[in-house]
């Protein structure tokens, strides 16, 4: 095996550890591992930016050109409901903006042998799909005169849920418990507790019944199974719970991730939110077609992650916490801003592209980075 220990100060370890197992998976001799290093630490120093180069402006504009090619479009999934995927220009909006609302929050969800083979994945379906009454009820009817809801659950459907009628009951109760709840041969009664009850309350609460969760895991609306390229079966959700689905001994908590960046920093930190948020955007941009560097997408992570915690780009995310007055009120009410500076004494240090430019002095970049001093006789 080839060693590359000589070229540890060239490199990062990461790199090298990553060349050595390519190198000894394929039985390089040490002199064809040497001509091929020299070309890798060519490349390497190549890529790294200038000092002085406007990365962030570079990486702008990268990502913005190609994006303006993005088509304004939502995947569905064939045959299977509230199974939607936003794609395109609006995802990258809603990742970029930090919106914590996301139109179609997903999961895909990793399974553990032998269920990643396939094997019991109905039962695995069954434990992670969120059911409520609608969905095992047959048909619901109204008595307005006795102010009471009958719901005939459908056998098959009951059945397959798995469990006692007692234990369905303790289920019910504690899903709605302004009223009185009993069962009798599959025909589950509702009764209120007030004797004066309107049409439209009765009606309401019919409605209130129908979303009464009965088993699964809260958020996971719709599931499908599907076999990767590898042969793997893996299950794809509409809904997010990823507090709930990690907990959940069948699953590869390594593996399984959510679309969700906001849940992803609440349950595993802002590092693992600074991924998604790197991974989602590099997905819709790979789906696209388009042909961007990493590194750009990298970067604006990084800006959205580099308090703490992720904030979008927007005047209500990093803009706000610029250190300069003029970049703050370059982007939008500069009124505000500059009002609110000049009551407090701020002072704007200059230090970066958009405040130069407001006041037409050089930007301290590129060149005009660096100042010459000369001693005059």
């Amino acid at each position: 095996m080839a060693s590359l220990k000589k070229y540890e100060d060239e490199l990062p370890e990461s790199l090298i550890a990553e060349i050595e197992n390519e190198m000894s998976a394929r039985n390089i001799p040490q002199a064809k591992a040497d001509k091929i290093m020299q070309r890798i630490i060519s490349d390497y120093n190549n890529m790294k930016a200038e000092p002085g180069e406007s990365v962030g402006i570079v990486g702008a504009e990268s990502i913005g050109e190609p994006g303006t090619q993005m088509t304004l479009n939502t995947f569905h999934f064939a045959g299977v409901a509230e199974m939607n995927v936003t794609l395109g220009l609006p995802r990258i909006i809603e990742i970029l903006d930090g919106r914590k609302n996301i139109s179609t929050p997903s999961m895909d969800i990793y399974l553990k042998k032998p269920y990643s083979t396939g094997q019991d994945i109905d039962k695995i379906i069954t434990k992670i799909k969120e059911t409520t009454l609608s969905e095992v009820a047959s048909e619901f009817l109204i008595s307005i005169a006795e102010s009471k809801i009958d719901v005939r659950l459908d056998e098959g459907k009951y059945k397959a849920l798995g469990t006692t009628d007692v234990a369905f009951l303790k289920v019910l109760k504690a899903g709605i418990k302004s009223v009185s709840v009993s069962m009798s041969d599959n025909i589950v009664t509702f009764k209120t507790r007030s004797k004066e009850q309107s049409f439209s309350d009765v009606f309401n609460l019919k409605e209130k019944i129908k979303k009464v969760f009965i088993k699964g895991i809260k958020g996971i609306k719709q599931v499908l199974p599907v076999k990767t390229v590898s042969g793997e079966v893996m299950i794809i959700t509409a809904g997010s719970n990823l507090k709930k689905i990690l907990a959940l001994e069948e699953v590869d908590s390594s593996r399984t991730v959510s679309n969700d960046i906001f849940e992803v920093e609440k349950v595993l930190g802002v590092e693992a939110a600074r991924e998604a948020i790197i991974r989602e955007v590099w997905k819709v941009i790979q789906d696209q077609g388009l042909n961007v560097d990493i590194r750009h997408i990298k970067l604006v992570a990084d800006t959205m992650c580099q308090r703490g915690s992720v904030k979008g780009v927007t005047r209500y995310g990093v803009v706000k916490d610029k250190s300069s007055v003029l970049a703050r009120a370059s982007f939008e009410t500069p009124i505000k801003h500059i009002i609110n500076a000049s009551l407090t004494g701020e002072v704007d240090p200059l230090n970066s592209v958009i405040e130069n430019v407001m006041i037409n002095q050089p930007a301290p970049i590129g060149t005009g980075l660096t100042r010459l001093i000369s001693k005059q006789n």
